[in-house]
């Protein structure tokens, strides 16, 4: 057979080399000498670029191409953020909680000292102009918690008493009636004893026995309030506190009384009934038994000469007296008593013109300081403790009457408006 005569078909070429195919079995076809043309891929798209290399060191896949880029990680809880909200949670929470938890005392601090004329009304016709006016001072009251202990424990200048020391057995809910009543009756006693020192004629009159305070537990408490005035029990008046201790005195506990009571001390009288009961109570420190729960006190009347008021605002108790009789005697007198110098003043002052012991003179002192005064009367019983903050340009005199706080200011240059006094003071300053 000649070259000629082999078949050209690929299947002729596979059966023409069996021994080939055998041992070759992918090998491919015979290619024709005149192979037919391929035709060319077409698209509607724009042709694609050849493939680039990518730069080196960029991360490439099995076919050389880039590869495409990782997964992020998924994300993780974030624990820390959640402890610190955490923790200010319970920060805010202990806070809360301590700021509610009253420990067992007062805090009392530095307070005002504030000119005490704004406060003093006076007819216009004997009313004279104040050049220096006298400064009344206070003292900030606090109840000590959890939360504010230790700061107040580190204040200098403040002192913590116990609850009872502050408020002598009276309850809590009490005190600013309290505070309120004593001031009523300290601007009352300065009325009167700056009047009487000038000569004016001032009448008191008893009119009944006010309640200064009820004790928790009491048959009195919640049914007598601060300010009430008993004029009579069991229809027997009761003019003074004494007539109505004496009244009370023969009735035992189980027995039902009826007070007649002015409520607020200005409401027309009417019964209010109260059955005894024999109770324990502490009082000054000590254990008492009451079988009614009450404080009475003298409510007294007094008649003045012309109009004058005292009215003073946000302060209670009657700390104040000294410097608002001073002040009224100032403003009816020729307004010189101070003789121009910056004069602060503390104790209490009764109708008689007697000056009576204050608490919180420390933490005062520091505030009449505060306030540049340069004189400080103080009754005899804080000398010690004003004393105790005074600084170099502050002079303390212990005063016990009134007389005696005119004579001093009289040594100090003041214009004191009566020939009785000698211009010396017996008190040496500090």
């Amino acid at each position: 057979m000649t070259d000629d005569e082999h078949p050209t078909t690929p299947d002729a070429a596979g059966e023409r080399d069996p021994v080939a195919r055998h041992f070759f079995p992918q090998a491919p076809a015979a290619v024709p000498d005149d192979p037919l043309p391929v035709p060319l891929l077409t698209s509607s798209s724009p042709t694609a670029p050849p493939p680039t290399s990518p730069p080196p060191g960029t991360p490439t896949g099995p076919s050389g191409q880039p590869a495409p880029p990782a997964s992020p990680a998924p994300k993780r809880p974030s624990w820390g953020r959640w402890i610190v909200w955490a923790s200010l949670a319970v920060l805010v929470l202990a806070i809360f909680v301590s700021s509610r938890i009253n420990l067992d005392y007062y805090a009392i601090q530095p307070g005002t000292a504030q000119s005490v004329q704004p406060f003093i009304k006076v007819p216009a016709a004997k009313s004279h102009p104040v050049t220096r006016p006298v400064l009344l001072t206070d003292v900030q009251e606090a109840r000590v918690t959890a939360l504010n202990y230790l700061f107040f424990k580190l204040q200098s200048n403040t002192a913590l008493y116990s609850v009872p020391a502050v408020t002598g057995g009276t309850a809590p809910s009490e005190l600013d009636a309290q505070g309120a009543l004593q001031m009523s009756q300290a601007e009352a006693s300065a009325k009167t004893a700056a009047l009487r020192h000038l000569g004016y004629t001032v009448t008191a009159t008893p009119s009944g026995a006010v309640i200064a305070g009820t004790f928790p537990g009491t048959p009195a408490h919640g049914v007598l309030n601060v300010g009430d005035v008993v004029t009579a029990v069991d229809g027997k008046a009761t003019p003074t506190a004494l007539a109505l201790t004496q009244v009370l005195a023969p009735h035992h506990p189980g027995q039902t009384v009826t007070f007649t009571v002015r409520k607020g001390g200005t409401g027309a009288p009417g019964p209010v009934s109260l059955t005894l009961k024999r109770t324990k109570v502490e009082l000054d420190g000590r254990t008492v038994t009451l079988d009614v729960g009450i404080l009475p006190q003298d409510q007294v009347d007094y008649t003045y000469p012309f109009p004058i008021s005292i009215d003073v605002t946000d302060i209670g108790g009657p700390s104040a007296g000294l410097a608002m009789t001073l002040g009224v005697i100032d403003a009816l007198s020729g307004g010189k008593l101070t003789g121009g110098h910056t004069v602060a003043a503390t104790g209490t002052m009764d109708a008689q013109g007697n000056v009576g012991d204050v608490g919180g003179v420390p933490q005062k002192t520091v505030a009449v300081e505060n306030a540049r005064a340069t004189i400080f009367l103080v009754p005899p019983g804080e000398y010690a403790d004003a004393k105790s903050k005074q600084r170099s340009d502050l002079k303390i005199y212990p005063v016990s009457t009134l007389d005696q706080a005119l004579r001093v200011l009289a040594a100090n240059g003041g214009q004191v408006p009566t020939a009785a006094l000698v211009a010396s003071t017996s008190n040496g300053a500090g």
